[in-house]
């Protein structure tokens, strides 16, 4: 590896950016411990670093897996968007329960701050419209497809009351769940 590349991956190193996450894996000489470039542990003197291109060849060498960022999990896949998709089974799992950031970070084990942040940087939105959006699906696909109350479907989505489901199914689509239920039906609405 070229004196200029080692830097440029080491000062991301120095960052902890994920620019090379899954194309080089840090190998610390000193602890004998191999890391994602992006690591959260303690940066090491850059004389202490060998860069490998697979994790393969640095466990080969006689380096295990750092426990803190597990090169070894998510395949190419980065922690962060690890950490995404775990919220996301989270959400998919529960998005008929009261969910908040704080509840979701503390079942994943983070701080809201670097879930809410992490999420964001990953999916391009908040874990809260994600939440959203999986209502908004689930709501209309009740309407479409039972014959619920429209305050059964709102409590099927986490709603207690009707009104504050009518309310926000609107804000959401753009027309009432009564009028949404009788377009999908194919009638016309009374409202």
């Amino acid at each position: 590896m070229d004196q200029i590349l080692f830097e440029r991956i080491y000062d991301s190193v120095v960052r902890r950016e994920p620019t090379y996450d899954g194309v080089y894996y840090t190998a610390v000489l000193t602890t004998h411990i191999v890391c994602r470039p992006s690591c959260r542990a303690r940066t090491p003197k850059a004389g202490n670093v060998v860069f490998y291109d697979s994790l393969e060849k640095a466990v080969a060498a006689g380096f295990r897996p750092c426990k803190r960022c597990k090169p070894e999990e998510g395949g190419v896949l980065r922690p962060d968007a690890v950490l995404a998709a775990q919220a996301d089974e989270l959400l998919a799992e529960r998005f008929g329960q009261k969910m908040t950031l704080q509840l979701l970070a503390g079942l994943l084990k983070v701080s809201p701050f670097h879930l809410q942040r992490t999420y964001k940087r990953v999916t391009g939105r908040s874990p809260a419209e994600r939440l959203d959006q999986l209502r908004v699906e689930k709501a209309c696909a009740l309407l479409a497809d039972t014959e619920l109350a429209v305050a059964e479907v709102g409590q099927a989505v986490s709603f207690r009351g009707p009104s504050h489901f009518a309310a926000w199914f609107t804000r959401k689509t753009g027309v009432s769940p009564t009028e949404y239920r009788s377009q999908i039906q194919g009638g016309t609405s009374n409202e």
